[in-house]
């Protein structure tokens, strides 16, 4: 048996989110400072600046992370690459290329708890079944139940997402249980946008998740050059149909 001291009775420490075994921890203060920062740190943690981690509980349950993203284990915890075979080893290979993710993410299972590494992100949790198909933008996954299905998607006309310089493909993923992602703003900035049978055009890179349901395109803000070039916008990013998005107020 493990007992770990100064962990939950740690007054430094709050969990400020949970969802089903993941919980988001967050120090209060960066106590590990010296006098040569201690004021930019005293500032930064007043400015929501602040170190955040992830402790997941296994209980007879697996859970996929990003490559490098685990700082410990405590129990009978066990890890193992999350590929199922050769053709499953080069279709992962083949994604990260493509979606800038891990090629293989390691998956931690058992009974015991998981500690991923401290960020000054902000940390999301999603049950990934409320939104039937989730897509990420680059980056933003961190962890997620083994059993969620993870597949590559592409935009509906890649020749404009060229033009328009944005990614062609993002990483979706699909079934039931929680995914963990890294936010560059907190949940309390973000704004979501319910889409039914309609529209929303974003200029940038604001979205940083959106249901798969919707028929994502990079588009000419206008349907002319010329109104195009009197905008001041060349390309936007065009969101069709019903489904979510979680917009960002910076990118």
């Amino acid at each position: 048996m493990v007992t770990c001291k100064n962990l939950f009775e740690n007054k430094n420490i709050e969990v400020i989110e949970s969802k089903g075994a993941v919980k988001v921890l967050e120090y209060k203060k960066d106590i590990s400072v010296n006098a040569a920062n201690a004021m930019a740190m005293y500032y930064a943690s007043e400015m929501n600046v602040r170190k955040r981690q992830v402790l997941i509980e296994l209980n007879n349950s697996a859970y996929t992370i990003s490559a490098g993203a685990m700082q410990w284990t405590a129990g009978a915890v066990s890890m193992a690459a999350d590929v199922k075979g050769l053709g499953d080893l080069l279709g992962k290979a083949l994604s990260s290329k493509v979606t800038k993710e891990s090629a293989i993410k390691p998956k931690y299972q058992g009974n015991g708890f998981l500690m991923l590494e401290p960020t000054y992100r902000h940390i999301l949790l999603e049950e990934v079944s409320d939104w039937g198909g989730l897509v990420l933008d680059d980056g933003l996954f961190l962890a997620c139940e083994s059993g969620i299905h993870q597949t590559v998607v592409a935009r509906s006309n890649l020749s404009s997402a060229v033009l328009g310089k944005e990614g062609l493909f993002n990483l979706c993923l699909r079934g039931n249980g929680v995914a963990v992602l890294e936010s560059p703003v907190p949940r309390d900035e973000l704004m979501e946008f319910v889409l039914e049978n309609d529209e929303l055009r974003i200029d940038g890179n604001y979205a940083i998740a959106w249901s798969d349901t919707l028929d994502f395109r990079v588009e000419k803000s206008s349907k002319s050059l010329i109104g195009s070039a009197v905008s001041g916008e060349g390309f936007v990013n065009v969101y069709r149909g019903t489904g979510r998005v979680l917009l960002a107020p910076v990118c």
